[in-house]
């Protein structure tokens, strides 16, 4: 049938809009289908055998040299729930593999109520999966573009359930008050201030707190900073460092490495703490992490801290519970299970409420991406979640560009 007399409609296997058969496939899906010639040769592309879990494995073997650990595990979840159906299938060939079969694992995923969001997440990463299958000619040229992946609204893109700078004010409050400088107060006001990711939080070590003038001596012989440039420096801040090979690691690698800025006023609570309160332990690397422990490898874990941040934003630790529930029996207050408060908050959470705070405060996502180490589009696509009225409030300055007479 011509091209004039076919219905032009997306394809049930790769969602293009082409002309389609009587099956609703489009050509590209139908030669897919018919890759193998009748005399044993392939088609336009030499594809050479390759089981899906191997190609898998090889591609977050790839990744291993430019994406940190806890990237490439998230890797391998999402890549594994596609093996492990392609498994199921029987597809033990990745040049078996057709946009039929992409779009039978679509409506599979779909079925399971997974939100948009994870949708996207999960195909993404199978594109780039494919695209790598390209190169190593286990799928056709311009196999991967088959795997759709679905366009989000800004509301889907973005999960709103961040900390307030209202709650935020009143934490800080509570622990100066009850709390102050302990581990925990500290982990709150830099998590808070400096915006950062619970990975960089970790990676801290004493000699990365610059809190007084001397401090900075630790910069002088270091390669990439002058003597005048040092002169012009204020204290207090914070230097994240990417150390993978001492086991902390910035999810940007060596381009996550930043100092930030702090109030003088968090200056003297770290100053306070480490002076009074810090446990004075070294890892296992002999290093001094800015906060350490007495059980295990001297240097909190990353699921310590999440624990102890879930803590921290429980209402009920210095006030009422606002969700009436009994404290004998919550079980958000059972050790492991905090997260199940309503109200508590992960610190990406924070990280999140801490971006949309910057931005009601007039912060421009450009300067605001080299403080917490995001490019200006992620920020305004997934942390920036502005109370409109502060958002206004923070453009009012900018009406004095449009007030005066106009030029002739």
């Amino acid at each position: 049938m011509s091209d004039a007399r076919r219905p032009i409609r997306p394809c049930r296997a790769c969602r293009r809009v082409r002309h389609v058969d009587d099956d609703g496939h489009c050509d590209d899906c139908n030669r897919a289908e018919k890759r193998l010639l009748p005399d044993g040769g392939h088609g336009p592309d030499e594809l050479t055998a390759l089981e899906p879990r191997e190609a898998m494995e090889m591609w977050i073997d790839r990744q291993g040299s430019e994406r940190a650990d806890a990237t490439l595990r998230s890797y391998y979840y999402r890549l594994n729930a596609f093996v492990e159906w392609l498994e199921s299938e029987g597809i033990d060939n990745l040049n078996d593999l057709t946009g039929r079969d992409l779009y039978r694992f679509d409506s599979y995923r779909r079925s399971q109520n997974l939100s948009m969001s994870t949708l996207k997440t999960q195909f993404g990463t199978i594109r780039l999966f494919l695209a790598f299958c390209e190169d190593i000619e286990a799928v056709p040229r311009g196999f991967a573009a088959k795997m759709d992946v679905p366009t989000l609204t800004k509301k889907e893109r973005t999960n709103e359930e961040k900390l307030t700078a209202e709650r935020a004010h009143e934490i800080k409050k509570n622990l100066a008050r009850y709390r102050r400088a302990s581990r925990d107060h500290i982990l709150f006001i830099l998590a808070w201030e400096t915006g950062c990711r619970l990975g960089a939080l970790r990676s801290l070590d004493l000699e990365d707190c610059y809190l007084t003038a001397e401090d900075l001596e630790r910069l002088r012989h270091q390669d990439d900073v002058d003597d005048e440039i040092l002169e012009r420096i204020d204290v207090p801040f914070v230097y994240f460092r990417h150390r993978p090979e001492t086991d902390t690691q910035l999810k940007n690698k060596d381009e996550g490495e930043r100092p930030v800025n702090l109030s003088d006023e968090t200056g003297e609570f770290v100053e306070e703490y480490i002076r009074v309160n810090r446990v004075p332990k070294k890892d296992k690397f002999g290093r001094k992490p800015l906060f350490s422990t007495h059980k295990g490898r001297g240097r909190m874990t990353t699921g310590a801290i999440r624990a102890r941040i879930n803590i921290i934003t429980q209402p009920c630790r210095y006030g009422e519970c606002p969700h009436n529930r009994d404290e004998a029996t919550c079980e958000a207050l059972e050790h492991g299970k905090e997260s199940r408060c309503p109200s508590s908050r992960s610190p990406h959470r924070i990280r999140t409420g801490a971006i949309t705070h910057h931005r009601d405060r007039g912060w421009p996502p450009e300067v605001l991406s080299e403080k917490v180490n995001a490019t200006p589009e992620v920020i305004r696509d997934h942390y920036d979640h502005p109370d409109q009225l502060k958002r206004m409030q923070s453009r009012r300055g900018y009406l004095e560009n449009l007030e005066g007479e106009v030029d002739e």
